[in-house]
């Protein structure tokens, strides 16, 4: 704790709950519009994937009726449920945004409890952007606290969710500062996450880590807002997340500036439906291979020069043989070795059939991962990657990228994110439809109910 003995969740909470629309800066209200586009496409797309299918069929067993909606089928259901539901399909194809310093997360898995907590309370557009701006600042801070990041100490960043969706679900239910510290003392109590679920061989829990600790925060809201208590010191105090998961924090980190400057101006969005460390090296391979016209054949290696971590955590023995979406979208071999044989990496490369396919797969021992203890040092304010493809007939081809498509740096604009939603949601809405949620996200500012603004999110096709 501070000096003063004071836990960090007491300004954390009274900021939070003091938050309003007009505090926002113009800039940041306009990132939460394209994080939504991005993440609704995420959602639309991830709404007939498998995981997810399975999923909606044990809410359909368990799930209260409810004024909250399920993205794509449109069902009202309690808080909780909707809140798991759409996370899960925001994340299952692993294509919505991307922080990275120090610990890596996704702040968009947070948005599905302010959709939640917004319908819940009635609120309008302004309160759902609000709540997607506060997620991004927190879970963001809370990344950077760490040092390391808790993801080198064996800990997933759902963990850090967990301590995030209590405020953003709270404040958008109105709760006062002190019920939202108890609704995180709850939740992050509770809800601590293994580094397991994205290490070697995945399983469908690495794209459902994130969404449970989603849905604990918005439990965590409502027994708040009942008078149920939680410890105000879970993040400093005895046995708190410092204690338990040291060494080194910087906590300062979590208040300093609030207000000032928005977090969410910072964090970047997926140009391809992969782990963020390979988008890098995957953007190199498709430069080279487009500018020279290789065909695989013509390929005799690709050598990657990168981090420790990329090499540990997207090119061990398992990513090379790859036998489901969740280890091939985390696997660097399967991603290059996609991009050389089709020139691109979208969901389309992420089938069965494709994961499957003769061709990609006798590209994956050509693919050489090598921990750079030079780009280490430059980690995270580069993400530093050197490609060489050596050809068949003697040549050596490199090409080294600083930052990935979709970083801040580089960012999506507003019509290639407009063109990424049109992909994933082409199959579940109609073009109709799809032009209504375009033109809502971008004047929900003015939209005077956020359940009327997520109706338009049911299929039609």
């Amino acid at each position: 704790m501070s000096a003063t003995n004071t836990p960090v969740t007491v300004p954390m909470a009274e900021w939070a709950a003091g938050l309003r629309f007009a505090d926002l800066s113009a800039d940041a209200v306009r990132q939460a519009k394209r994080f939504l586009l991005d993440s609704l496409g995420c959602a639309l797309g991830g709404f007939r994937q498998h995981d997810v299918r399975i999923a909606l069929e044990v809410l359909d067993e368990v799930a209260a009726p409810g004024p909250c909606t399920i993205i794509g089928s449109g069902k009202k259901v309690d808080p909780l449920s909707a809140a798991l539901a759409n996370a899960l399909m925001v994340r299952v194809m692993d294509y919505n945004d991307i922080y990275w310093k120090q610990d890596p997360s996704h702040p968009s898995d947070v948005i599905p409890a302010a959709c939640a907590c917004c319908e819940r309370a009635a609120s309008d557009g302004r309160e759902l952007l609000l709540g997607i701006v506060l997620g991004h600042e927190f879970e963001t801070r809370f990344c950077e606290a760490a040092f390391p990041g808790i993801r080198e100490r064996g800990w997933h960043h759902a963990t850090l969710t967990a301590f995030v969706s209590p405020i953003v679900a709270g404040r958008l239910l109105h709760l006062d500062a002190e019920k939202i510290r108890h609704a995180i003392g709850i939740s992050a109590s509770g809800h601590a996450t293994f580094g397991a679920v994205t290490a070697g061989k995945l399983t469908m829990m690495k794209n459902t880590a994130d969404p449970l600790a989603t849905q604990s925060g918005v439990l965590a809201a409502l027994l708040a807002e009942k008078g149920y208590t939680g410890p105000e010191h879970v993040v400093d105090g005895k046995e708190g997340l410092t204690h338990c998961l040291g060494p080194e924090w910087k906590l300062e980190v979590l208040t300093e500036g609030l207000g000032k400057s928005w977090r969410i101006n910072q964090c970047g969005m997926k140009a391809f439906p992969t782990e963020a460390l390979t988008h890098a090296p995957i953007s190199a391979v498709l430069d080279l291979v487009r500018e020279h016209d290789l065909k695989p054949e013509q390929v005799e290696k690709v050598h990657i020069r990168s981090l420790a971590r990329a090499a540990d955590i997207l090119a061990d023995p398992s990513k090379y043989d790859p036998r489901s979406k969740e280890t091939a979208d985390h696997s660097l071999p399967y991603g290059v070795a996609a991009a050389l044989v089709d020139r691109q990496v979208t969901p389309a490369q992420f089938t069965p059939e494709k994961i499957g396919d003769a061709t990609i797969r006798a590209q994956l021992r050509k693919v050489e991962v090598v921990a750079d203890p030079e780009i280490e040092k430059l980690f995270p304010a580069l993400q530093r990657t050197i490609v060489t493809i050596h050809t068949s007939d003697g040549r050596q081809l490199t090409r080294q990228l600083d930052f990935p498509k979709g970083d801040p740096r580089n960012p999506l604009s507003d019509r290639e994110v407009g063109q990424k939603f049109e992909a994933l949601a082409g199959p579940i809405l109609s073009p109709a439809a799809r032009r209504r949620v375009v033109d809502a996200v971008w004047r929900l500012d003015k939209f005077p109910s956020a359940r009327a603004f997520l109706e338009l999110l049911k299929a039609d096709v």
